[in-house]
């Protein structure tokens, strides 16, 4: 694969960040994948995989054209820089967490890949109640979104149902092909 925009998308609670995290591991120092940080209008967190922005700023970014890649979800702006284009045209992958909505909008195009990481919808819902970032009514409503999508059209699916080891190898084996 060269330079491409991967996306790896699924359910919140799914574990995208836990999985992303695991391949980014085995894959260091790999100089030819790059794993792009999000911008959020969310506050940052002690183990945030993102970019606080405030909600004026982040649509400073996307007016002036600061960003790649934005959508909405969750009641949050999301966006990855447009810096990252550099690395793409440059021949790496980028690798960003996004959004399932977003790339069921996006036209298939070359240079643009899909991973879905999903898990059984116990786990999930499991996983949601267990990081207390939400309320009750917000991870129902996370729940709710999870069943409203059917596939995606994803190069490769990966069940994080098992050990964390296993999928994050299988997907630094995606990207290092």
């Amino acid at each position: 694969m060269s330079g491409a925009w991967v996306f790896v998308c699924g359910p919140s609670g799914a574990g995208k960040d836990s999985v992303m995290e695991a391949a980014r591991q085995i894959l260091a120092p790999e100089p030819d994948i790059v794993f792009a940080r999000r911008m959020v209008t969310r506050a940052a967190q002690p183990d945030s995989d993102h970019d606080a922005v405030s909600e004026d700023g982040f649509l400073e970014l996307q007016e002036s054209g600061g960003l790649s890649w934005h959508w909405q979800a969750h009641g949050y702006w999301y966006g990855i820089a447009s810096g990252y284009e550099q690395d793409v045209r440059a021949g790496r992958r980028v690798v960003v967490n996004g959004s399932r909505a977003h790339v069921i909008g996006l036209a298939p195009a070359p240079g643009l890949r899909v991973v879905e990481v999903t898990a059984d919808p116990q786990q999930v819902a499991d996983r949601l109640m267990q990081r207390g970032r939400d309320s009750s009514s917000a991870v129902a409503s996370r729940l709710a979104r999870n069943s409203s999508f059917s596939s995606l059209p994803a190069d490769l699916v990966i069940f994080n149902d098992g050990a964390l080891a296993t999928a994050g190898r299988r997907l630094a084996d995606y990207l290092s092909a």
